[in-house]
């Protein structure tokens, strides 16, 4: 499919399924790590450390297999990271052990790479002019999947156990392997790099774009704070006032539809206002729900009130990013799409370290101080990023 072609919608949206299915590996865990704590005989806070690991195993796969996608058929890379994600869902399905449950959670993160193997892809086949739609679309489905993941995933293991979630994510692969062979589109613009070369270049892209530097240390940081709540909300839901169980822990994901409906509007808004505009301005919505954060403790309203600015200026920041890091160079997406989600991602994996760490020393004002200081500082780096220039979606080259 040349690059000037429309890209239809049908295949957008199946593709943006695909990226809902993908990622929502890494979060079907999140509102069951009070039960998987209490199955091993631990504490929450300890076992927010499966939450550590599978942010950082995501991470490790952005860097060391989405780059290969630069010189190797997306859609062959995608089936192989699915079938080895599916094995290592039923690794924490059956784990004995905690330790064990750690090992699988983070081969989990490693596989669960097929959405940034997608969004390069098929944002590379867009014409400039509807670049902006694409991404944000995949962008949305991307969102849809942490939705999926959180609230399925809270309602199943409420009434069947936490295992049978890795269970039957397993098998949701499954469909995901079938639907990923029959509509991703095949590439012809592939470099034929060895794969020392290719990794090296990593390195190179990082020295020779300022932009892709800022955007990179952005990401990091909005991620971040957004995991920091994400990582840590089971746990003090489970805690007075509230007492929650695991089904109602996972309704709370429903606060991410606003922003899934206006992924594809904020996609359109980089060309109208620039990247770095609203990169600003969507740090800046993190570090006020993180005041409304705080006084979650105490008042429900408050508490979703906040979680809605936290995930609508995640959004923002994620849009506004990556979208800016896909016009740098059209030969290698793929790469810059690596260092960019790669960065994102272990931010996510430090967010969730430093959550816990805030909540075990003073609760929800220590989860509200870690999130706006580290919301502060993604607007400040934002606020420093070079101006927007050659990153005009309608202007950039395919």
């Amino acid at each position: 499919m040349p690059a000037s072609n429309v890209i239809p919608a049908r295949l957008v949206g199946v593709m943006a399924v695909c990226c809902a299915l993908a990622v929502s590996t890494l979060y079907y865990h999140q509102p069951l790590l009070p039960m998987m704590a209490a199955s091993f005989g631990l504490t929450s806070t300890q076992a927010g450390l499966i939450a550590t690991l599978t942010q950082l195993g995501y991470g490790t796969g952005l860097l060391l297999i989405v780059p290969l996608a630069d010189c190797r058929q997306p859609r062959r890379l995608a089936l192989r990271a699915i079938g080895a994600n599916a094995v290592a869902l039923l690794a924490c399905a059956a784990a004995p052990s905690f330790a064990l449950l750690c090992v699988g959670s983070f081969l989990v993160g490693v596989t669960a790479i097929t959405a940034q193997l997608i969004i390069p892809a098929l944002s590379g086949l867009a014409a400039p002019a509807e670049r902006g739609r694409v991404v944000g679309t995949l962008l949305s489905g991307l969102s849809a999947g942490l939705l999926l993941a959180r609230t399925f995933g809270g309602l199943l293991g409420e009434h069947c156990g936490w295992r049978s979630v890795f269970w039957v994510a397993s098998l949701i692969d499954g469909v995901l392997l079938l639907i990923v062979a029959g509509n991703l589109p095949a590439l012809t613009s592939l470099s034929p790099m060895r794969y020392g070369a290719l990794m090296r270049s990593l390195g190179s892209l990082l020295r020779e774009e300022p932009v892709l530097r800022f955007c990179a240390a952005s990401g990091f940081l909005i991620f971040a704070a957004f995991s920091a709540l994400w990582a840590t909300l089971a746990a003090l839901l489970t805690q007075p006032p509230y007492t929650f169980g695991s089904t109602t822990i996972g309704l709370f994901g429903l606060v991410t539809v606003l922003g899934i409906v206006a992924s594809p509007r904020i996609g359109t808004l980089v060309d109208r206002l620039g990247a770095r505009t609203l990169t600003v301005a969507g740090t800046t919505v993190l570090v006020v729900g993180f005041v409304f954060i705080g006084a979650g403790g105490q008042h429900l309203g408050w508490l979703i009130v906040g979680m809605v600015l936290l995930d609508f200026g995640n959004r923002v920041g994620l849009v506004a990013n990556q979208a800016r890091v896909q016009t740098l160079r059209a030969e290698a997406r793929s790469r810059l799409n690596t260092v960019f989600m790669g960065s994102y991602f272990l931010g996510g994996a430090l967010g969730a370290a430093l959550g816990n760490y805030g909540v075990h020393r003073s609760g929800w004002i220590g989860l509200a101080t870690v999130g706006a200081l580290l919301a502060l500082a993604a607007t400040a780096t934002s606020a420093l990023a070079p101006r927007d220039t050659r990153v005009t979606l309608a202007d950039a080259q395919p």
